[in-house]
């Protein structure tokens, strides 16, 4: 009796553990399909012109990987240190250097800087908002030149999970007339980051 218990309470253990496991695929699975609902929206996609919309079908994503998930050190900035960044329009964006993220990839150590927008900190929805811009060795090859973007939220903790299987491309790569801040020195990534979604150009 005893016995079977043990054996029980292990197997139960193991599927919560494996169902743990999958949660973060999941969430990587419902982004892509959140982003390809919202460019089929013809009252919100930034493809704008409705032919385009109409034929629009699918983005195309790297396969999802772990590895690109990374559970980040988060070093908070202990004063207020803003940064302005340039946008592909030319206009100039404040936003405040929150915290580094400091990870390792691939057994190499890396550190991202996360942004937090003056404007947005302002709204109640997005109070808690973090935003990263990053560049690596895919862009102008298998993804978008101009960098790729990850949303955030504020932690409760001093560790932060970036996963890179969630990267998007601005708004700037499908329509003109939009104003994309450019990601900045300090956040370009010497690797390439075969995760999130990629860039074809339109034929």
């Amino acid at each position: 009796m005893i016995k079977s218990l043990i054996l029980f309470l292990i197997s139960f253990s193991l599927s919560q553990f494996l169902l743990g496991q999958d949660d973060w695929m999941e969430e990587a699975k419902t982004f892509q399909e959140k982003l390809n609902q919202e460019y089929k929206d013809f009252e919100h996609s930034p493809l704008r012109d409705s032919s385009r919309i109409a034929n629009f079908t699918a983005h195309e994503f790297f396969m999802i990987d772990k590895k690109y998930r990374v559970n980040a050190k988060l070093v908070k900035a202990t004063k207020a240190d803003t940064i302005k960044i340039m946008t592909s329009s030319g206009k100039i964006k404040s936003y405040d250097k929150y915290a580094k993220a400091q990870f390792e990839m691939d057994g190499k150590a890396f550190e991202l800087t996360l942004y937090q927008s003056h404007r947005l900190r302002e709204m109640e929805e997005y109070k808690d908002y973090l935003f990263l811009p990053y560049k690596d060795h895919t862009n102008g090859l298998d993804s978008y030149g101009g960098g790729r973007y990850i949303d955030l939220k504020i932690p409760e903790g001093d560790e932060i999970i970036i996963d890179f299987n969630q990267s998007y491309n601005p708004l700037c790569a499908y329509s003109d007339g939009y104003s994309c801040p450019i990601p900045p020195e300090e956040n370009h990534l010497e690797v390439e980051v075969k995760a999130g979604v990629k860039y074809l150009k339109e034929k």
